[in-house]
């Protein structure tokens, strides 16, 4: 059961061993791990060189630790994509193998705010209309959707019967939306959102915010998503220059 010594720092070996026992199902989702005491015998290193890798699994939501409580095999993400890929949330659950759908919270027209001002490049007295909802996978509950979208843009017929946000504006305004700049930050258990969310105590949002442009550079979307952290991961491709 013990580890294989090679010429690596000996928590990247125990990382890597775990994260293969956790590959092959000998620990299984939402599993708890044995003890410390116990899995640091079983590798044969010290409990601080566990605690090292744990730590890092932590870090890379591949575990939970629950104080008081024990450490726990997280859940795999089911939707993945790239951050450099513009891909609506509608499209990342149909390439779960998953049926999307729209939990429809609100709709209004606002006065934009010094933010939306300088984010859109607008006047003080333009309208935006602000659209809430809740997409699903399956029925349940993955992500949390604030949108803005000046409202000169969209026609007198708009509705919200389309689930992707991407088709209501190209379908409805004949704008195609071909880049966006994407801030992406984490947080924890949040007080409106995860309980709408069914989130666990223990699991994070991962908040996605996005300013959307069409193809003659004008901004015509933002958005803010919060993705249930155990259900979306995210990555992003660097070159080196």
């Amino acid at each position: 059961m013990s580890i294989k010594l090679d010429n690596r720092h000996l928590y990247l070996q125990v990382i890597d061993r775990l994260k293969q026992d956790i590959e092959k199902g000998i620990y299984k989702e939402r599993e708890k791990l044995p003890s410390e005491f116990d899995l640091a015998k079983q590798l044969g290193v010290s409990r601080a060189t566990l605690r090292e890798a744990l730590r890092i699994l932590e870090e890379e939501n591949v575990i939970i630790r629950r104080h008081g409580v024990g450490t726990f095999v997280n859940a795999r993400p089911l939707f993945t994509s790239g951050i450099e890929q513009l891909n609506s949330v509608t499209n990342m659950i149909k390439q779960a193998d998953m049926k999307p759908g729209t939990i429809f919270l609100s709709s209004s027209s606002e006065n934009p705010t010094e933010e939306d001002i300088r984010r859109f490049s607008c006047s003080p007295d333009m309208e935006m209309v602000v659209i809430e909802r809740v997409r699903t996978a399956n029925g349940d509950p993955v992500v949390y959707c604030v949108d803005k979208i000046p409202k000169r843009i969209l026609p007198d017929t708009f509705s919200h019967d389309e689930e992707s946000i991407f088709s209501i504006i190209e379908d409805v305004t004949d704008r195609k939306i071909t880049y966006a700049v994407a801030d992406i930050e984490p947080v924890g258990y949040h007080e409106k959102i995860s309980p709408i969310l069914e989130c666990e105590p223990e699991t994070a949002l991962l908040v996605l915010k996005q300013m959307h442009f069409d193809e003659m550079d004008e901004p015509v979307l933002f958005s803010v998503n919060y993705f249930k952290a155990d259900k979306f991961s995210f990555h992003v491709l660097r070159k080196r220059v």
